[in-house]
């Protein structure tokens, strides 16, 4: 007896398909149930079709597809809602108009900044402050690398951080961040 094998791809799979497209009205009124607007349903439907063509290789033909497909519906649902939980709704735009941020330019001129300064210091400091302030290492590690006691390199890295604020022109927490008139701008623009 000659029987032909097919050797074609589940994707090829004429059952599949066929199977597939007779769920699809049930599909679509389970979908609508869910949520109560036609174009979300058939936004969902369609989802839900496209997710279990790329996952056919998954199921077993002869198994109940309908209740497959209504599984992965239901997940791609509420899925979608806990995604939509987490969105901030805006529809007006008034949110969005209120954000602002501070140009990047400020960011890139403070480091280029820093680094001046950074150059100007001595090597025992630079490289204690490098370690400590920079590397994240404790006073003890940094002078065991640098071979120095411990006080020794807790006074370059005070020595660096006093020549750091005197070269940068700074004298409190004011001077970090954007200027005043940046400030009162970006203020200006979130209150608004």
């Amino acid at each position: 007896m000659n029987q032909a094998v097919s050797t074609g791809s589940p994707a090829e799979s004429p059952s599949f398909k066929r199977e597939m497209l007779q769920i699809l009205p049930n599909l679509r009124a389970f979908a609508y149930s869910l949520c109560r607007r036609h174009d979300l349903a058939d936004d969902l439907v369609q989802e839900v079709i496209v997710k279990a063509w790329s996952k056919q290789s998954s199921f077993e033909m002869g198994t109940n597809m309908k209740a497959w497909l209504f599984t992965i519906m239901r997940n791609e649902f509420y899925s979608a809602m806990r995604k939509k939980g987490r969105e901030v709704p805006d529809p007006d735009g008034s949110f969005t108009a209120r954000l602002s941020s501070q140009p990047g330019q400020y960011g890139v001129m403070d480091l280029n900044d820093f680094k001046t300064a950074l150059d100007q210091l001595p090597d025992d400091q630079k490289e204690a402050i490098i370690l400590v302030g920079a590397s994240g290492f404790a006073y003890e590690e940094a002078a065991e690398i640098c071979g120095c006691a411990v006080g020794t390199m807790k006074s370059r890295v005070s020595r660096a951080r006093t020549r750091l604020e005197e070269l940068l022109q700074i004298s409190g927490a004011a001077d970090y961040g954007p200027d005043a008139t940046s400030s009162a701008a970006t203020a200006r623009a979130t209150s608004g």
